[in-house]
């Protein structure tokens, strides 16, 4: 059964428009090139320290076979990994899985 990957960011003061620009410029094409299916991005309507977005995933096998091409990747590693934190509390990272209800339009 397809699951949902949602994670929540808390974005440094200042850093937003930067990170949602290397998210979607960088990040988001680099992860769907790898076979992620990114469902939306999001930031905080109120609160300009909230960034979200939400990943789905056909079963754990295919979960970690994408989590090793992507995060285990050169690229990964020495291109977009050592510059996330001057973007993010990392320490305030929330990461849920979630599944579609019965009715639910995204199953």
């Amino acid at each position: 059964m397809a699951f949902y990957e949602l994670r929540q960011y808390k974005v440094l003061p200042g850093k937003m428009d930067d990170w949602v620009t290397m998210m979607e410029q960088e990040i988001i094409p680099f992860q769907m090139s790898k076979g992620m299916v990114i469902c939306g991005s999001f930031q905080g309507e109120t609160d300009a320290s909230v960034y979200v977005w939400l990943r789905r995933f056909e079963s754990e096998t295919q979960r970690e076979a994408l989590y090793k091409a992507v995060y285990e990747s050169d690229h990964w590693k020495t291109q977009i990994a050592p510059r996330t934190p001057e973007y993010l509390d990392r320490s305030a990272m929330v990461i849920t899985r979630i599944v579609p209800t019965p009715k639910s339009t995204v199953q």
